[in-house]
């Protein structure tokens, strides 16, 4: 199915024609900005499907924003039009319109009126069409400073640079790019498959709201989190979006971050992530011969997984002083747990240094370590 796109070199277009591409059904056809109108009569005629995302934002002109928004949505609506006059097939269209076509300034006005002219089409013609009146869009490759708050954020914070914001309690409702593309996409689908005629209106889910306070405040947590090494909640939700974008916007340079190393004649100790409530990660090595441990816990848990060398781990349980012992190599991934109430160590019995991974439940508490030293 050849899927023809407009606007492919802006922000939203460049994430739909990567997923296009990534799907065998779909053959992509790109009309970017400087491309001539005259072709997009033949562009249509191959076309199985067209997205319309090309637009004006900010241009310098206002009157760019009836030329480009009203005036190329009219065009490809009269291309359409003029091929199912003369015995042509109906080609599926997909707009992308904004939820500012609701308020009355020319950015707005230019946007509704492109509605009109899909809806007038869809009347006269049966063509179907689907319309996203979409919110704010963030993601990655969007360009900062421009009409993105979410972009001119994560590209400012990611490079140390100050953000400005005028009315911290200003609402925002925002939509990740992977939603809006998982939705042009099924949209797409829907209209190659479906005989359904008229325009219906299109849904990205989900919607997110939060305030230009609450934003700034989240994605300058990303970047703290370096330092402090504690980690957002980045599983799911608006945060997973919004760190996946912050991410996106590091300069090359900042790839990569330097870590805590706590080093003495047994090896070194080094702390990579902690999270908010489900402990910390860390590896630490030790050189022939060494043991490290010799303590137990009263609650704290942790999981080692020994990586390079063998180590012997061996337990003593504090009440009735049971002695329990087991090797573990890198040649055979294996986790073992530290149990509550069990004194525990690792010695390298192996001729190499030994390097562990080990995750504890809870971040250290240098006031309240639980951790207390008893011989094996």
């Amino acid at each position: 199915m050849r899927v023809l796109v407009t606007g492919a070199n802006g922000f939203i277009g460049k994430n739909l024609v990567v997923r296009l591409r990534e799907l065998p059904r779909f053959a992509v056809t790109e009309f970017v900005r400087g491309d001539d109108l005259a072709d997009l009569p033949q562009l249509l005629a191959q076309a199985d499907a067209v997205v319309h995302l090309a637009g004006e934002n900010r241009p310098a002109d206002p009157n760019a924003f009836a030329q480009v928004n009203t005036g190329l949505t009219v065009a490809i609506c009269q291309a359409i039009a003029a091929q199912v006059a003369s015995g042509g097939r109906r080609v599926p269209l997909v707009l992308a319109s904004s939820t500012q076509a609701e308020r009355d300034n020319p950015y707005g006005q230019s946007k509704l009126a492109a509605e009109l002219a899909v809806q007038a089409l869809a009347r006269n013609t049966a063509n179907p069409a689907v319309v996203f009146r979409l919110p704010g869009v963030f993601g990655k490759w969007c360009k900062p400073n421009y009409n993105s708050v979410v972009a001119t954020f994560c590209h400012n914070i990611a490079r140390g640079l100050p953000v400005q914001i005028n009315d911290p309690a200003a609402s925002l409702q925002l939509v990740y790019v992977d939603d809006v593309v998982a939705a042009l996409v099924a949209a797409v689908d829907a209209a190659l498959v479906d005989d359904a005629q008229g325009v219906t209106q299109g849904v990205v889910s989900p919607v997110y709201q939060t305030t230009l306070g609450e934003l700034a405040a989240q994605i300058q947590a990303f970047g703290d989190c370096r330092t402090t090494l504690m980690s957002e909640r980045v599983g799911t939700g608006l945060v997973r979006a919004l760190y996946a974008t912050y991410v996106s916007y590091l300069p090359n340079e900042r790839f990569a971050y330097d870590v805590p190393q706590h080093a003495d004649p047994r090896g070194v100790f080094v702390e990579m992530l902690k999270t908010p409530d489900s402990g910390q990660f860390s590896y630490f090595t030790a050189h022939p011969g060494i043991t490290r441990g010799g303590h137990y816990h009263h609650t704290k848990t942790e999981k080692f997984l020994v990586i390079k060398g063998t180590g012997l781990f061996r337990f003593r349980h504090l009440l009735t002083d049971e002695r329990f012992e087991l090797a573990t190599s890198g040649d055979k991934p294996q986790v073992v747990d530290t149990i509550p109430g069990w004194v525990h160590d690792i010695t390298n019995v192996g001729d190499d240094e030994m390097v562990v991974m080990l995750w504890a439940n809870e971040v250290f508490d240098r006031a309240n370590p639980d951790t207390l030293a008893s011989p094996i």
